[in-house]
């Protein structure tokens, strides 16, 4: 049986392309977990769960522009739903179990879209304002266009 790759801090920082400060952070308000008990002076070390942890974090964070308690949010519902597909694929023998737990991953998803959604709607909203002042500023240079008799203008 292999044993899992660890990682130190710094190390687990440079795959990542974030910072230990970032990582360090993360831990102390619950967004990573701590990295792995230690004896005193030794390195704090991670695991691939870990990094792939920190991974989805920095990928939600960078793509969906979260704040970090909805960053929690987020987190708490893979959480939750990777906790759900450990118990699916552990094999449940219980129809009404297994029922139990699609439905709960469903809510967990449901949560998830609704922050994806929100935020689409928000750049959405952003790209109309960008459009109407684009509209604005095209119409202000025909104008100015028109008033200098088709001649460019600098500037």
């Amino acid at each position: 049986m292999s044993e899992e790759r660890r990682f130190r801090i710094g190390d687990l920082a440079k795959l990542t392309e974030t910072t230990p400060r970032t990582i360090r952070y993360y831990e102390e308000i619950g967004l990573l977990a701590p990295g792995e008990e230690r004896e005193p002076g030794a390195h704090r070390t991670y695991g691939e769960e870990d990094l792939e942890r920190l991974r989805e974090l920095l990928r939600l964070r960078e793509l969906l522009g979260v704040s970090l308690d909805e960053l929690r949010e987020l987190a708490a519902a893979e959480s939750a739903r990777a906790s759900l597909r450990r118990e699916w694929y552990g094999g449940i023998e219980d129809p009404v179990r297994q029922r139990q737990v699609l439905e709960q991953a469903l809510g967990h998803i449901d949560h998830q879209l609704e922050l994806v959604r929100r935020r689409r709607d928000e750049i959405d909203t952003l790209r109309g304002e960008l459009e109407a002042k684009r509209r604005r500023v095209r119409d202000r240079l025909r104008a100015l266009s028109r008033k200098s008799g088709g001649r460019a203008t600098a500037g």
